[in-house]
């Protein structure tokens, strides 16, 4: 059955363009081999994404995988999260490959935080921990995390506050290294580290360009192998601009970790999200919408016991101008 056969060639050549493009981007090629290979015609994607609730034209599909539009709008990066399910592709590969775009492009939408832009700054983030002669194992395993995020009325990134459960796993420890990561264009040295429960602030380093600020800890008491001890901390930041997640990554596995984001009753977001990377080069996974609580404003996740990777809630924002603080 020769056309059977050919069939089948076509449809592994055709696959095998994707895998590469998904791999390598960049968006558009991305998008183009994906539809390519599902063998959709654009108005039958378009009748699929208004399943979906998204309105989008057939000619801008074509003009997005062509590369002469880019998707931007909050509208039109709903359409590309849902063109990942209806063309059967990876969780934020195609959300991935645009923001790979952008920072190739130095296009005008803002940087966000990332776990990845943590990762790029690890040469400064250990010049900053030999500074403080901290060993790579602090001799603390983490029970349980609770951070608290504050979001203020500039849409900023305006606090942290950490509280740590630890159990002590050699003798002698007194101290803990809390690392904090900026949003792109914040400027660390006017970042403010506050000890809040049974410890002391000792040294505090920072690096400008990274936006990478490393703080010692110095704990109530010296802890024996094996005795368990809480502290808490916050740090006031404040000091970027317009924020739009915040992610927590995790070298190794431990205990209970919840994130909670409070924000700014005068600059809510329009819709919040959590999510999960297994490393920087993996694609975001475990996307599932949360809601704002009504009094407080805010969202949370929780993960009973934490995996090497990453975990973070992301949101989007109302276009136009940004909110001010008076």
């Amino acid at each position: 059955m020769p056309h059977a056969t050919q069939h089948a060639d076509d449809l592994s050549v055709a696959d095998a363009e994707l895998d590469s493009a998904l791999r390598g981007g960049p968006f558009h090629v991305a998008l183009r081999a994906a539809i390519a290979a599902r063998g959709l015609p654009l108005q039958r994607v378009q009748h699929h994404l208004s399943r979906y609730g998204v309105k989008v034209g057939v000619t801008s599909l074509s003009y997005w995988q062509q590369g002469a539009r880019r998707p931007q709008r909050p509208e039109s990066l709903r359409a590309v999260r849902a063109l990942e399910e209806i063309l059967q592709l990876p969780e934020e590969s195609l959300i991935r490959l645009l923001a790979e775009d952008d920072d190739r492009s130095a296009a005008e939408r803002p940087a966000t935080r990332s776990y990845r832009s943590l990762l790029a700054a690890s040469d400064i983030l250990g010049q900053l921990l030999g500074d403080l002669d901290s060993p790579p194992d602090g001799g603390l395993h983490t029970l349980g995390h609770h951070e608290r995020i504050g979001i203020g009325a500039r849409r900023e990134l305006r606090s942290r506050e950490s509280h740590h459960i630890v159990r002590a796993h050699r003798e002698g420890v007194d101290r803990f290294i809390a690392v904090h990561h900026g949003d792109p264009g914040c400027v660390p040295e006017r970042m403010t580290v506050h000890a809040l429960e049974n410890c002391r602030t000792g040294r505090v380093r920072s690096h400008h360009d990274t936006g990478v600020l490393v703080a010692e800890l110095l704990l109530d008491a010296r802890l024996r192998a094996g005795d368990t001890f809480l502290f808490r901390y916050g740090i006031e930041d404040g000091t970027a601009g317009v924020s739009r997640e915040y992610v927590r990554g995790f070298g190794s596995p431990g205990g209970q970790y919840a994130l909670q984001v409070r924000f700014d009753e005068n600059a809510l977001p329009l819709r919040c999200h959590r999510f999960a990377q297994h490393s920087p080069a993996a694609p975001r996974s475990g996307r599932q919408e949360l809601s704002l609580t009504g009094h407080h404003h805010s969202v949370h996740l929780v993960e009973p016991r934490v995996r090497s990777g990453a975990v973070g809630i992301g949101w989007d924002w109302e276009q136009g101008a940004v909110p001010s603080d008076r």
